[in-house]
């Protein structure tokens, strides 16, 4: 007899994120294909590998793309962009050729979707969208995912906001606070440059680096990784979620709470204000943007609290009590 368990495609599973939500997956009793750069089941670039592994697929999940923590050149910009929409669109043409879809696409996104909020918290139905060139990658990203009548499938776009757990974005948090930088961070004035100006088929913004005094209290979204997996899990079963949809914690923080729960995570007696004259070359140093820890992030994850979702971790202390102790051990 055949296999007769569901299927699962997972595309871009190499991240933190990836192996997580494959584990869990067979877990459940998924059979599991991936889709990468170098496969293991197919490669990008080859479309007939693509869609034997789609048609048919009960789930699709897209989580490729190259990762944003890194310098914005002019390299890395070109490839943000294309690593995510050209996927997406390599993805879209082979469920829209397959003789049995998957039920359910999800697609990474991500929550810098929306505006600089100091003011009120974004969400699905009131929340404002952005400028620049985060925002334009995002834009484009689910342009390409929404084009088309797909009619047979689900389409649910996941604003992530950052991903507390072994990823890049608690890496670096967590070594500011360790070298001492881990007061407020302050935004403010640098020399002009334009790393953050838009991009893809639509630019926006005035190409500027945005620079705002919010004192450290640019507010701070975020989502255990537990709860990535427990809401992609939870959306699985509800049918009645469709569109963009806020992967963050219903209970967001700010720099200023952040740092100092940090602090207190790694044992760091003090923490310097960070202002961005020296968070410019430590993050240069770093290689990734100050824009991790500058813009302010106030998502709420409307839909899911409306369908019932109940979040594992609601609030920030307890999740980087988790997840900075096990950093240490993994080391």
């Amino acid at each position: 007899m055949g296999d007769t368990r569901k299927r699962a495609v997972v595309a871009g599973a190499s991240g933190f994120i990836g192996h997580r939500l494959v584990r869990e997956l067979l877990d459940q009793g998924y059979q599991v294909a991936c889709i990468g750069r170098s496969g293991p089941d197919a490669r990008w670039g080859d479309d007939a590998a693509v869609l034997s592994l789609v048609d048919g697929a009960d789930l699709l999940v897209n989580l490729a793309g190259k990762i944003v923590n890194c310098r914005y050149t002019e390299a890395n910009r070109t490839e943000i962009l294309h690593s995510r929409v050209d996927t997406t669109g390599a993805l879209h043409r082979a469920v829209a050729a397959s003789a049995k879809p998957p039920r359910l696409w999800l697609n990474a996104s991500t929550a810098t979707i929306y505006r600089y909020a100091l003011d009120r918290p974004m969400t699905e139905s009131t929340g404002e969208l952005g400028t620049g060139f985060s925002v334009d990658i995002a834009r484009d990203w689910e342009r390409e995912f929404f084009a088309g009548d797909l009619p047979q499938t689900r389409r649910v776009a996941l604003r992530m906001a950052i991903v507390l757990g072994d990823g890049p974005a608690t890496a670096i948090l967590v070594r500011l606070a360790r070298w001492g930088l881990g007061g407020p961070q302050l935004d403010g004035w640098w020399f002009p440059h334009q790393r953050y100006r838009g991009i893809g088929h639509a630019p926006s913004g005035d190409g500027s680096a945005p620079a705002h005094r919010s004192h450290g209290r640019q507010r701070f979204s975020w989502i255990h990784i537990d709860d990535v997996v427990g809401a992609l899990k939870f959306i699985v079963s509800h049918d009645e979620i469709t569109g963009p949809v806020n992967l963050a914690a219903p209970h967001p923080s700010d720099n200023r709470t952040l740092m100092a729960t940090l602090r207190r995570a790694v044992g760091a007696p003090i923490g310097l204000p960070a202002f961005r004259w020296m968070l410019e070359p430590a993050m240069w140093l770093l290689r990734t943007e100050p824009e991790l820890v500058l813009k302010s992030r106030w998502v709420q994850p409307e839909r899911l609290l409306a369908a019932g979702y109940t979040f594992a971790w609601p609030d920030l202390a307890p999740a980087i009590t988790d997840v900075v102790p096990r950093r240490r051990r993994r080391r």
